[in-house]
């Protein structure tokens, strides 16, 4: 689907969508006072901006509009953009009034059945959008199958599996980076501790990509995963394994096992199995836009030179500027406000859709009175989440061990590795949702696999 062009300040989208007036109480300056009083159209989520001048375009939102943004999406239909380091914080605070439940939107009515966003929006039977004591429940059950994943072998898998794709290109003395070792690596690994088949590997991490950035192909990629997945889940009654899946299954109640006592058994199996489905998609990609932002970093940017040359102190400091500056997870959808409400000198109506900018925040100018860049073991960024629906801690440890033995393996392996490009060459994936390059052409001194 076409994304339609920005619409003007006399868009037929709803109210919601519309500059409100400053809440009473609330922000007292008109925003956009400065270009003459009257507040700039509402913005297309998903131009050029978000890929080629990210900071660039927070700071003109919170100027043109403050922290709570109006902006469109694909097919004209209004939501909310919050930009606001506090306002942020507030919303994924408070659960009650900003619920994670997708059947509030105010919006159904217009939503057509092939609409892009949908595998990001839609009404789903996931963890995403369960709420109250059901969704901490089902969330125990994750975290359940997670915990047990062991940090040494996850660390060795990485390596093994790191190793092997390194081995198909070290010889060539060229990769693309992107494509022949960060956007596999992750899933690969998750496949292993999920038990799915390595040897889908490859389409499946396409079918990710093409479900999250919201084009013509992302319902089709949903609809592989979740038949993947479906397929594993059923071989598990013939040939019992252990792995994240089944250990979920069996504390579901859904297979037998002694592992730990069934938490509960109001989930089906089709739950838990989009759960599943759930985890490896917010696993793989934003695991490997950190590993290709952290190397795109380190190869261009002399504070970090050190490491490429037989050094591992940066490493650490440099996914951590990059959870800060440019993170993988960019914009996330949603919370949809219970009632009526105010926030950030908006006014939010029953069911409007409000997008959390885990970016924006970030760059808000009320965290970061200096702008230098975040590099020490300052962790107070938005990138995994924050309350009751943020990442799993167990899922972030993964994450990170999983990045950082990325990073570690692939320099250890091309020690004289450099940008094959001009560093102004490089282009990013055109998503407002994750940010990541579309390649990172490498040379190095050609070595031998193994």
């Amino acid at each position: 689907m076409t994304p339609p062009d920005t619409p003007s300040a006399t868009t037929d989208a709803p109210e919601a969508a519309a500059p409100a007036a400053p809440a009473t109480g609330g922000c007292p300056v008109a925003h956009g006072a400065g270009t003459g009083g009257a507040e700039p159209a509402p913005l297309l989520l998903g131009g050029d901006r978000f890929q080629s001048d990210p900071i660039g375009l927070y700071r003109d939102l919170r100027r043109d509009h403050g922290p709570v943004a109006p902006v469109v999406l694909p097919g004209k239909l209004p939501a909310w953009l919050v930009i606001g380091y506090r306002e942020l914080h507030q919303v994924t605070s408070d659960p009650v009034l900003y619920s994670r439940d997708s059947d509030l939107w105010n919006q159904w009515d217009r939503v057509p059945e092939n609409w892009p966003l949908l595998p990001m929006i839609g009404k789903q039977e996931s963890i995403l959008y369960t709420v109250g004591e059901r969704h901490r429940r089902r969330a125990a059950v994750m975290e359940g199958g997670l915990e047990a994943v062991e940090a040494h072998e996850l660390r060795a898998t990485t390596e093994r599996l790191a190793d092997s794709l390194i081995d198909d290109f070290c010889g060539s003395g060229d990769a693309d980076v992107i494509a022949d070792y960060a956007m596999m690596l992750p899933a690969l690994v998750l496949f292993q501790l999920f038990g799915l088949p390595e040897s889908e590997g490859r389409g499946l991490a396409h079918a990710i990509n093409d479900m999250i950035n919201g084009g013509e192909r992302a319902l089709a990629g949903q609809q592989h995963i979740r038949e993947c997945v479906g397929r594993m889940v059923a071989d598990l009654h013939v040939n019992p394994r252990d792995h994240v899946t089944s250990r979920m299954l069996r504390l579901g109640g859904h297979l037998p096992g002694e592992d730990r006592a069934v938490i509960t058994d109001e989930f089906s199996a089709a739950e838990i199995i989009q759960d599943v489905l759930v985890m490896v998609v917010a696993g793989h990609q934003p695991t490997a836009d950190w590993i290709g932002n952290t190397l795109r970093l380190m190869l261009t940017d002399t504070r970090f030179a050190a490491s490429l040359f037989g050094g591992r102190h940066s490493i650490a400091e440099a996914m951590n500027e990059v959870l800060w500056e440019d993170t993988p997870s960019q914009n996330i959808a949603g919370r949809w406000a219970t009632r009526d409400t105010h926030i950030g000198g908006r006014r939010i109506r029953e069911g409007d859709l409000l997008i959390l900018s885990f970016a924006g925040a970030n760059y808000d100018p009320l965290v970061r009175t200096d702008q230098s860049a975040l590099t020490g073991g300052n962790n107070a960024f938005f990138s995994f989440g924050h309350g009751e629906h943020r990442c799993p801690f167990p899922a972030r440890e993964i994450a990170e061990i999983v990045a950082r033995t990325a990073i570690e393996v692939i320099l250890d392996r091309l020690p004289d590795i450099d940008l094959a490009v001009a560093a102004e060459e490089l282009t990013r994936r055109p998503s407002p949702w994750l940010r990541g390059l579309t390649r990172l052409p490498v040379r190095f001194t050609p070595v031998p696999a193994g």
